[in-house]
């Protein structure tokens, strides 16, 4: 089963696929780094790096006479509308020309590519945002992104965009991206008519009700890496265990961390030389014009004792300290009975979201990043192939690669899904509404 990947990244996504049983021969990227690490990880494919509207067309010349299974499609989403689409609508009718980011339209070569190949199984997959993004079609109109894709790939497919929370199949992460599939298969077009999903069924819950299991939590996936400390360069490290390594904190911020609780901000941190525990917490509120902002007016001092906090702080114009501007879920220890918040290229930083260790006074390891992630689970090396041979990637590109990518023990699932319930042997379920589950390779209703 023959598939490209377009917008590739470092091939994340796409290594859970190809344990699903496709076979990756074309892949697509702009940043060379990331490329290069795929290229390494998927030493027999042809590659095609640059503008996706400079190589789609060699793309389609490529592959023109090859059957091709599946297209993956991760178009950059960083133009996608984070704002209502209401006001947009509203100047359209009103005939003013919106201001539209020009990266979103970068999902018209990649349907190019689709309506040229033809392959049986289109997957997009993207920030929930996509779905209120608008951007100029080809003719010139103004169209949402879904409605568009819709209408490039015509009735021969049949499909539909879902809302994905990654930690309810089980991964230790807390995690949501829309998931778009479109497929050309009749056994899938009679499960859409069951009012079925072309997804597999959630396995997971916060809470664990109704047959799910309760969600992975992140001190359960990492409590068995060794203790590490940000204090001294000896402590950060285990030689022992590849990438079990963290930044250093410097003395003051390691005053802050250090003295706070599991699943509080050390913007809320109590005076530690008296033990008053009543100065006012850290807070947000909406100024004039509707915007979050944080409060400037926190105490840094203890109301008691008037020794400093260990809060967050920094020297104004006068050399004076005062209150660092950052929202309640900066220098936050993640709460250790749920998955982990989000991984973002930043999960090094300790001032980022919630991204302080749930225990130790540290950030996460990469090593515990790539087990959050569930990279571990596959045999993807961290090497660059290169014109000049093979080089090992950096901490910086890992940690890059692991907050642009998606967990690809969900993309296996769903590779899995698709190929089991394409089958025209395939039993659909016997009402409307039922969703199709996995067990044990064998799929009941």
């Amino acid at each position: 089963m023959k598939a490209l990947s377009l917008f590739t990244g470092a091939g994340i996504g796409d290594i859970g696929l190809h344990a699903a049983g496709f076979d990756f021969v074309g892949f697509c990227e702009l940043e060379g780094d990331r490329l290069e690490l795929a290229k390494y990880n998927f030493p027999d494919a042809d590659f095609f790096v640059g503008d996706i509207w400079d190589s789609h067309e060699k793309i389609i010349n490529n592959f023109k006479n090859t059957k091709i299974k599946l297209i993956t499609c991760t178009a950059p989403c960083q133009g996608m509308s984070k704002n209502g689409q209401g006001t947009l609508l509203k100047n359209i009718r009103e005939g003013k020309r919106p201001k539209l980011d020009p990266r979103n339209r970068l999902i018209i070569p990649a349907l190019n590519i689709m309506k040229a190949l033809k392959p049986e199984f289109v997957i997009f997959e993207n920030v929930t945002e996509m779905r209120r993004t608008y951007i100029e079609g080809s003719d010139g109109k103004i169209i949402s992104i879904l409605d568009l894709i819709k209408k490039e790939l015509g009735p021969d497919y049949a499909g539909d965009a879902y809302d994905v929370e990654f930690a309810n199949y089980g991964i230790p992460q807390r995690r949501q991206r829309l998931i778009t599939v479109y497929s050309r298969n009749q056994m899938h077009r009679k499960l859409l008519n069951h009012e079925c999903r072309l997804i597999p069924e959630e396995t997971h819950s916060k809470e664990g009700m109704n047959g799910k299991q309760k969600w992975v939590s992140v001190a359960e996936v990492i409590k068995n890496f060794p203790v590490l400390d940000a204090s001294t360069l000896e402590k950060s490290s285990d030689s022992q265990i590849e990438y079990h390594r963290v930044p250093l904190l410097d003395e003051e911020k390691y005053f802050w961390v250090s003295n706070t609780p599991a699943g509080r901000s050390a913007f809320d941190n109590q005076c530690v030389k008296c033990g008053y525990q009543d100065n006012p917490n850290h807070s947000t509120s909406r100024n004039r014009h509707g915007i979050n902002q944080s409060s400037k007016t926190t105490p840094i001092h203890c109301a008691k004792c008037n020794s400093l906090l260990p809060r967050p702080t920094v020297k104004d114009e006068s050399g004076e300290l005062r209150i660092m501007s950052g929202f309640t879920s900066a220098y936050k220890r993640m709460p250790a009975d749920l998955p982990s918040p989000t991984l973002t290229r930043n999960f090094s930083y300790a001032c980022s979201d919630s991204k302080i260790h749930p225990y130790q006074n540290r950030v996460l390891s990469i090593a515990e990043a790539l087990k959050i992630h569930t990279l571990s689970e596959y045999p993807y090396k961290w090497v660059r192939s290169t014109e000049k041979g093979s080089i090992p990637a950096n901490d910086g590109l890992i940690r890059l690669v692991i907050g642009e990518s998606i967990p690809p023990r969900f993309m296996e699932l769903l590779g899995n899904y698709l190929i089991n319930t394409s089958d025209a042997k395939f039993k659909l379920p016997i009402k409307k509404g039922m969703q199709v589950a996995l067990f044990k390779g064998e799929y009941e209703c």
